[in-house]
């Protein structure tokens, strides 16, 4: 039936109205069957805690103080050093601060500690893509976006169809058609 990302291109093609990556055809098969229970082994009260702080990082991030956020983000990773959700949120206060090589390492903690499973690591592979796409490396871009859209991410389905070059050719080539059938050249 063709792939994931092949099943988005026909889709962005024949529906052009729909958003990308609303793909009508039964992804379920593609996607994580269920959610992974990240949190289920951390104590309780520790998680409570970092969660809190995590908050406070990314409250913090929203008001565009960086140093807050990060200083946030490392007490949540101080106190549950094995949980990859704080990193990812690091990961993200880093790049807006412009430390993409932190970022990057710390994306990399964070999908090697959710074993490549579950929401954190959907959104690592989300993260990293857009850092690999930033930097040119469309390859390494690609491969964590299908890595991410297999775990159930609209948004990396939709960056898979923008990286497809057949799939911009053939937008561009509808859009003129129906620019064409539109506004009809007279005498043709």
């Amino acid at each position: 039936m063709g792939t994931l990302n092949d099943q988005a291109v026909l889709q962005a093609i024949f529906n052009p109205d729909t958003p990308f990556g609303d793909v009508g055809l039964d992804l379920g098969e593609e996607a994580e069957k269920e959610e992974v229970d990240e949190d289920g082994v951390f104590p309780q009260a520790q998680l409570e805690q970092s969660k809190a702080l995590e908050l406070q990082g990314v409250i913090a991030a929203e008001a565009g103080n960086l140093s807050t956020a990060l200083e946030r983000f490392g007490q949540a990773i101080n106190l549950l050093p094995e949980r990859a959700s704080a990193y990812n949120n690091r990961a993200q206060a880093r790049r807006l601060q412009g430390d993409v090589a932190g970022a990057l390492e710390d994306l990399e903690r964070a999908v090697t500690l959710s074993r490549g499973r579950g929401r954190a690591a959907r959104q690592g592979f989300v993260q990293r893509g857009l850092l690999a796409r930033l930097q040119g490396r469309d390859d390494d871009a690609r491969r964590d976006f299908e890595r991410a859209a297999r775990l159930g991410s609209p948004f990396a389905r939709r960056q898979l169809v923008l990286l497809n070059p057949y799939a911009a050719l053939c937008n561009r080539m509808l859009a003129d058609m129906m620019g064409q059938l539109r506004c009809p050249r007279n005498g043709h």
